[in-house]
């Protein structure tokens, strides 16, 4: 018995090195950035059991079969329909600034989706105005209503939308929403679901979590985008959940959620509606490729949609190709010349993104990050924190927002071009979940956004590098311990 005890601990030793070497060899293999792999290491050295079975769930971006099986198939009926704006008359890159032009050039590489001109952009930034504006809007729609979010949590003005969904579904309206299953749980249980069902709403839920599933996906990854289009005419995208500060994670001691939405009309909605039928599709393999944009029409002299945004639609996640939002946002950064504002509520930046941001303030740029002083996630508080003092140190302005936890995620560029939409600065948003963001050329938007932008700086503290140097030494450790493990968050 005792040589029966002895055999099975070697062979749980050799077991556990062997799956630790397999471990280490992916890392090697896979070529992850030396952040990311230092880190498994250190989970895997201080954990061995948990860190190993936790690599094998969280640390590949494993889509499922299914889905990427059906990801595979819908490259090219979508990449063909995408191709074809390229011959559109909206389509003029012969106009775009030296901004949009690189960004743009970035996205025909990698994305094969082009930026269309003629759009009108409306930034809107209160709760009511944005979920009353969403109603009235699918209050009058004829066709078709197509929403995916993140998260759909009852209460207040939310269920005005609730309300307006199931009145249009009931006057003939096709409506699909589609929501992500870990961030709306809490909308999935209540009797919304059952009722829009009853009315004819078509409702699917994204990335199912379930135990049984973790063995075939990767648990964590999060349809993060946020997007509402009507009649193919009218779309919505933005930071904002479909959810009313008032009645939303009111005891986190956080203060209420402030984020922005963008109500576009133009060329650039057929794409938002095209992306969310990707999401569709991935998930319930139902083909419903939208419209293309028509033709441009003529304003009138009373036209009081007379703008002409120029967008590029930008779309990542598991399926796309890898870092996209990523290489747009340090592209962004590298072209800056005097000032750069980011809005971001969880700052975990990348090491290419860190050296971005040092080296626009060495160069002179002005280069503000503004993020809530109180946020709803320690272990980002914690290693956000581990990049302020070398940041502050190459003159770069940190703005802590005190009215609430400031949620809108936005990059402005020299008062010119901005990118606005779902992304978080953290590798989460940047490497993992599907994502959505607006890189908008017009300097009229640029102009709300930055007003926008102005007063959360004045509604916050900014911190001074000397101050922050005399904090306590118990969260400087606290700070590096997290760091180690930021590239993981």
């Amino acid at each position: 018995m005792e040589n029966v005890h002895q055999i099975l601990a070697i062979a749980g030793v050799f077991i556990y090195w062997l799956l630790l070497g397999a471990i280490a060899l992916r890392l090697v293999v896979k070529r992850r950035t030396i952040g990311v792999s230092f880190s498994w290491i250190l989970v895997i050295y201080f954990l061995p059991l948990v860190g190993i079975i936790a690599y094998i769930l969280f640390g590949e971006l494993h889509l499922g079969q299914t889905r990427a099986t059906r990801s595979k198939a819908m490259f090219k009926p979508y990449g063909q329909w995408f191709a074809a704006l390229y011959q559109h008359p909206q389509h003029t890159p012969e106009r775009q600034s030296d901004h949009a032009r690189a960004i743009s050039q970035l996205c025909d590489t990698q994305l094969g989706i082009p930026s269309l001109s003629g759009n009108h952009l409306c930034l809107q930034h209160t709760p009511s105005g944005i979920l009353n504006s969403i109603t009235q809007d699918i209050d009058a729609a004829r066709e078709s209503v197509v929403m995916a979010f993140y998260i759909w949590h009852p209460g207040g003005l939310a269920d005005e939308v609730a309300r307006a969904v199931i009145n249009a579904s009931e006057r003939g309206v096709a409506v699909k929403i589609l929501l992500d299953a870990a961030g709306s749980r809490t909308f999935f249980n209540s009797p919304w679901p059952t009722q829009m069902r009853a009315a004819g709403v078509e409702i699917s839920q994204a990335l199912s979590v379930s135990p049984l599933r973790m063995f075939f996906r990767r648990l964590d990854l999060r349809l993060h985008r946020k997007i509402v289009v009507i009649d193919n005419q009218i779309a919505y995208t933005g930071s904002m959940n479909l959810v009313d500060p008032k009645y939303f994670k009111q005891s986190e001691g956080v203060g209420q959620w402030i984020d922005v939405m963008v109500r576009l009309i133009g060329p650039a909605v057929p794409l938002l509606n095209t992306v969310a039928a990707w999401d569709w599709e991935v998930e319930t393999s139902e083909r419903c490729l939208p419209e293309p944009p028509g033709l441009p029409q003529v304003p009138t002299e009373d036209d009081s949609l007379v703008q002409d945004s120029l967008v590029q639609v930008i779309p990542s996640g598991p399926g796309m190709p890898e870092e996209v939002i990523h290489q747009v946002l340090l592209q962004s950064l590298y072209q800056a010349c005097r000032k750069i504002v980011i809005t971001t509520p969880y700052f975990v930046p990348s090491e290419n993104l860190l050296d971005a941001l040092i080296t626009a303030a060495a160069r002179g740029v002005d280069v503000n990050i503004i993020i809530p002083q109180k946020n709803d996630s320690t272990m980002v508080k914690w290693a956000s924190r581990s990049f302020f003092a070398e940041l502050l140190k190459a003159g770069v302005k940190i703005h802590r927002f005190r009215g609430g936890l400031l949620h809108t995620k936005s990059v402005l560029i020299d008062d010119e071009h901005c990118l606005i939409g779902t992304v978080n600065m953290d590798m989460r948003s940047l490497w993992l979940n599907f994502e959505l963001t607006l890189a908008v050329d017009d300097k009229v938007f640029a102009e709300s956004l930055r007003a926008l932008q102005q007063g959360y700086i004045d509604n916050a503290e900014q911190l001074e590098y000397k101050r922050w140097q005399r904090r306590p030494l118990y969260q400087r450790v606290i700070e590096h311990l997290f760091y180690l493990f930021s590239p993981l968050l």
